[in-house]
């Protein structure tokens, strides 16, 4: 066989690892400086070093990957870098699990031990997602992957602490934070997920000491023993005289002043609140307000304290909880309880209920990073895609709070910070100290926390690029071009890049930011292991190939929106993949192996010639502007139906007469065309599917360039021909139409046809009879043109398309009295099918207790069944006349 025909069978997994080890070894990934071209780049979103390949991985990638492949070949100097995350809590949590088997805690190995494991497990198996990315067919420039803790990362994330640290945007004090008793950290607040949770609203009447009592409602009744004020709201008319005064404070007998305070919501519960600074983030505020002390009763381990009294310290939070509400209905303080669901707080790694606690940490102070973030957005030097996030981004920013950066691991960035033991003063150092600066005592030591993860990523764009040193990547490739992410990580980390990348390289990060949504279940869940509905990328690209899998991901994606995996739009890609090559392979086969083609210039063009040819200006113009506006699914949608419809089904079909003829030049134009819209439309694909189009490729230009490193199709204008579209669009029309009859009527697809053309119009008329064999090749027919019908005739079908009549006699198509007798039997079945439908959704029992994606099945069946009910009387009444 010709080593330029292709086997019958598309074989994806020996195709994938035969290209992707020729494009990595022969470094077309590279990005290189070059002065002369625009450059083009992209940093990856760091997958966690802990993780592996999941379907909103494979998205995200597979989204940069198409935008790199086509930069790169429309000519920029494009450079993707790729890296992983060292995921403090999630890669800490699974070593401490992995410890747990031999009966071991960090605390047992000490901290340089333990870190120690850390390195050792990342290594065995913290580059996993890199090399499933290669299976996805990632085009990354693998010799400058980075990790958030490699030497270079660790330098600017120090830098960087450090010169906050000196402009006293950082700083160390008591606050209020988000503490996770798993973890045993504190979290931010953007790594809080707030469920919906069935909880108690519990009324307690609080004694007032002139006498009479105050009922306040709680949702929290065991903080109550850590309350240090009542609160109501100075306009609150029902409270007012009571300002000033004292309550006592139920189990515990402390005195309580009420106070006034505006926050207090009138219409929630009894509009009085009770104040517990040390457990509750509006509490603390008010305490801060009104100089309250903060009692703390919850422990970091999420048990009672001392400060809870002898009868409930120890007690878990939840126990507690139950004593106290038992205490207070014994003492006849508990006035009633209402069932409620309310929103709360779980740890967004763990799932743990955190707790509001008092802790000392290091903040950054956000308000004058935030202000030059909102104006590069509104100025327009950062785009959204799409533009609803703006508005998202930019109430978030207005309204940020000072971030807590401090983290209570051992994994991660340990916060640059040295405190001494015998003067009391903290130093921020870069290469760490021996002694204390001010004091000159030894007995200095480092603060024990790590910095939150999204510290070190909030670098990503400039720190991969070698800051703090002004490398030439960084000169050429800074800012980057467009960032690419999910919808979930706004907050997290999109707006912390731009903060940093304004503060320390004096511009945006990057240009534009396109956010993609989740990859959802079919039912429109999200993918979880507790649910067990998580697709696995690899097992698809096992079963299917990487380039199924990134073209139903795209095609099924559009900007900002979530996209539901469904199986049958994944086999519909493989099917477009497996058309693909047959038509690829049918090409190849009937290209003359020895002969070299002329130009497209150098043959005469016939009419579907220039047809298909002007078609594919329109796709070539269409997909490009697509692609500028990230519209990457509509891209991918267009190149299936030109190449599927109009490629395969129409052109393949209507060259195969000239292809298969006598005359040799007209063979060789078709050839000519056939290679050529081939060959253009391979490189529009290869962004979306680069391992089959690279392949093919090969087969249809040997010994040229890879097909990675064309160059990108240019709209031809003087190839536009809407003459010829115009043309070609009528025979269309005629042939989808008696397609239509042939098919309505049931004639067996292997009976030719007499087909009765009628049209007085003399330009339609030259065409039909221009282009009889094409059309007659189409319907499988021989066809009749005619300007006037004297008769018409009998037993036809009848159609018009284009304003031309058509009929389709029947007579030696079909057995009549056969295809009566069916078609009777066949809508007998069909009706009490409907009827079994119908009855099924008339019974209220199944529309109650039936999920709602059942319901929607059946009430579609029933669609189905009706419209085919109808179409088989319309046929049947036809043929009873006949």
């Amino acid at each position: 066989m010709s080593k330029r025909i292709l086997p019958p069978v598309y074989e994806p997994k020996e195709v994938e690892a035969k290209w992707y080890r020729f494009w990595e070894e022969g470094k077309f990934f590279r990005g290189e400086v070059d002065p002369s071209r625009r450059p083009f780049c992209i940093v990856m979103p760091p997958p966690n070093v802990t993780g592996e390949l999941h379907m909103g991985h494979a998205l995200d990638n597979t989204l940069q990957d198409v935008l790199i492949r086509w930069r790169r070949m429309q000519g920029y100097a494009t450079l993707w870098v790729p890296g992983t995350d060292h995921a403090g809590i999630a890669t800490q949590a699974r070593v401490e699990a992995e410890l747990a088997k031999e009966g071991l805690t960090r605390h047992d190995l000490g901290r340089e031990k333990f870190l120690e494991r850390v390195w050792q497990w990342k290594e065995k198996y913290g580059n996993t997602i890199t090399m499933q990315l290669r299976r996805l067919g990632a085009s990354c420039d693998w010799d400058r992957e980075r990790f958030t803790m490699d030497e270079g990362c660790s330098r600017a994330v120090k830098e960087v602490f450090i010169r906050l640290y000196e402009e006293g945007l950082i700083y160390r004090g008591d606050y209020i934070v988000n503490w996770c008793p798993r973890c045993q950290t504190v979290i931010s607040d953007i790594e809080v997920e707030h469920k919906e949770t069935p909880g108690k609203l519990y009324y307690i009447r609080y004694p007032l000491a002139e006498g009479g009592f105050i009922t306040i409602a709680t949702t929290r009744p065991e903080t109550m023993l850590g309350d240090t004020a009542v609160a109501v709201n100075p306009e609150d008319p029902r409270y007012r005289e009571l300002i000033g005064k004292k309550a006592i404070l139920p189990l515990v007998g402390r005195e309580l002043p009420i106070i006034a305070d505006e926050y207090v919501d009138m219409e929630f519960g009894t509009g009085a609140l009770k104040v517990t600074p040390a457990h509750d983030p509006h509490d603390f505020e008010i305490g801060q307000r009104h100089h309250l002390p903060a009692v703390q009763v919850i422990g970091f381990d999420a048990r009672m304290t001392e400060e809870a009294g002898e009868r409930y310290r120890g007690l878990d939070r939840w126990e507690a909880r139950r004593r106290v509400v038992e205490d207070l209905r014994a003492q006849g303080l508990l006035e009633k309880e209402e069932d409620i669901v309310h929103a709360v707080g779980h740890c967004y790694r763990c799932g743990e209920v955190v707790e509001p606690m008092i802790s000392k940490q290091w903040f950054v102070r956000m308000k004058p990073l935030a202000e030059p973030a909102v104006a590069a957005v509104e100025e327009g030097r950062i785009r959204f895609i799409p533009e609803r996030f703006t508005k998202i981004y930019l109430n978030w920013v207005k309204n940020i709070k000072d971030w807590c950066i401090s983290r209570q691991l051992w994994w991660g960035h340990r916060i640059p910070v040295w405190h001494c033991a015998d003067c009391g003063r903290s130093t921020a150092a870069r290469n760490g100290l021996d002694r204390c600066p001010h004091c000159g005592s030894s007995r200095v030591e480092q603060d024990p926390d790590v910095l939150d993860t999204w510290f070190s990523s909030a670098l990503w764009p400039f720190s991969t690029l070698g800051w703090p040193e002004v490398t030439p990547e960084l000169k050429f490739f800074y800012p980057t071009s467009v960032l690419v992410t999910g919808r979930d990580i706004i907050f997290f980390w999109v707006a912390r890049m731009i903060f940093m990348g304004l503060k320390f390289m004096g511009d945006v990060p990057f240009r534009e930011v396109f956010i993609h949504g989740l990859v959802l279940d079919a039912l429109g869940r999200k993918m979880s292991k507790s649910l067990g509905n998580g697709v696995d990328p690899l097992e698809v690209i096992e079963s299917h190939g990487a380039d199924s899998l990134r073209f139903m991901l795209v095609t099924g994606s559009t900007p900002g929106n979530d996209l539901r995996f469904h199986f049958e739009r994944l086999d519909g890609a493989r099917n477009f993949i497996n058309k693909l090559w047959n038509a690829s392979r049918f090409v190849l086969m009937n290209l003359d192996e020895e002969e070299a083609l002329p130009q497209l210039d150098e043959v005469r063009l016939e009419l579907v010639d220039r047809w298909i040819i002007s078609r594919l200006q329109d796709v070539v113009e269409r997909v490009t502007a697509y692609l500028e506006e990230y519209e990457l699914g509509e891209a991918a949608r267009l190149l299936y139906e030109f190449m599927w419809d109009e490629f395969c089904d129409w052109y393949i079909e209507m060259a195969k007469l000239r292809l298969y003829g006598a005359d040799p030049e007209a063979r060789r134009t078709a050839q000519v065309v056939l290679k050529s819209v081939l060959g253009t439309c391979l490189k529009l694909l290869h962004p979306f599917i680069p391992f089959v189009t690279e392949e093919i490729w090969h087969r249809l230009e040997p010994g040229s360039a890879p097909l990675i490193v064309q160059s990108w199709p240019a709209v031809e204008e003087k190839r536009k021909d809407a003459a010829a579209e115009a043309a070609v669009g009528m025979l269309q029309e005629v042939v989808r139409a008696v397609r239509h009859l042939r098919a309505e009527m049931r004639v067996p697809p292997g009976k030719r046809a007499t087909v009765i053309l009628v049209t007085r119009e003399v330009d339609k008329m030259r065409l039909l009879e221009e282009h009889r064999k094409i059309v007659e090749s189409l319907v499988a027919g021989e066809l009749v043109l005619k300007e006037i019908l004297l008769e018409k005739p009998v037993n036809a079908a009848h159609a018009v398309a284009a304003g031309i009549e058509i009929y389709l006699p029947l007579e030696g198509l079909i057995d009549v009295e056969k295809e009566r007798a069916r078609l009777h039997k066949e809508l007998k079945e069909l009706e009490e099918e409907l009827s079994r439908v119908r009855r099924k959704l008339d019974n209220p029992s199944f529309l109650a207790k039936a999920p709602a994606e059942v319901v929607a099945k059946e009430r579609a069946k029933e669609e189905e069944l009706e419209k085919n009910r109808l179409s088989l009387e319309k046929l049947l009444s036809f043929l009873e006349g006949v």
